[in-house]
């Protein structure tokens, strides 16, 4: 795996050494991870962004659980200001060996997260939660979409009214 394919914010752990030490992992990203992520996701800026996770289960069937949690800015769709605000997303899922599946279609089972080469990528899973909770149609505290002021009779339709004649 290069850096380039999991994308821009990856922290590959070692499945074995981490169940057996039974410790909370919790992974950081750094400023220029941020940044990447924020271009991806469309944001003005990520302040924070970390995510703490357990493991349980054994080398071929794990369970991560935990809580990703950023400080971002997004940008209000009412207002187009930019505006502070949090994201918290609980973590629950499922990993199994690349081979425990093979064969098996998709349709028929619920299908973990792969454990590639006894590791999986708890930085790309925070980013992965990040992108999960963010606000499709952010807004800024405070602000209410306000429809237009009806104008009376002008409306598209009145113009095809127009082109049909007062026939009815």
């Amino acid at each position: 795996m290069t850096p380039d394919s999991v994308g821009p914010f990856s922290r590959p752990i070692l499945v074995e050494r981490t169940v057996r030490a039974g410790q909370p992992v919790t992974v950081e990203a750094n400023e220029e991870e941020r940044a990447a992520l924020a271009r991806d996701f469309g944001l003005p800026g990520i302040a924070r962004l970390s995510g703490t996770f357990r493991l349980s289960g054994s080398l071929h069937r794990l369970q991560v659980t935990g809580t990703v949690e950023s400080t971002l800015t997004q940008t209000c769709v009412v207002t187009l200001e930019p505006f502070d605000t949090t994201v918290s997303e609980e973590v629950d899922v499922d990993f199994a060996d690349q081979d425990a599946f093979a064969g098996t279609p998709a349709e028929d089972a619920d299908i973990p997260d792969p454990i590639v080469n006894g590791r999986i990528d708890l930085g790309s899973l925070a980013a992965e939660f990040l992108a999960l909770g963010l606000d499709p149609y952010p807004r800024k505290p405070g602000v209410a979409f306000e429809p237009p002021a009806d104008a009376g009779e002008e409306t598209p339709f009145a113009a095809l009214q127009t082109l049909k004649g007062d026939e009815a």
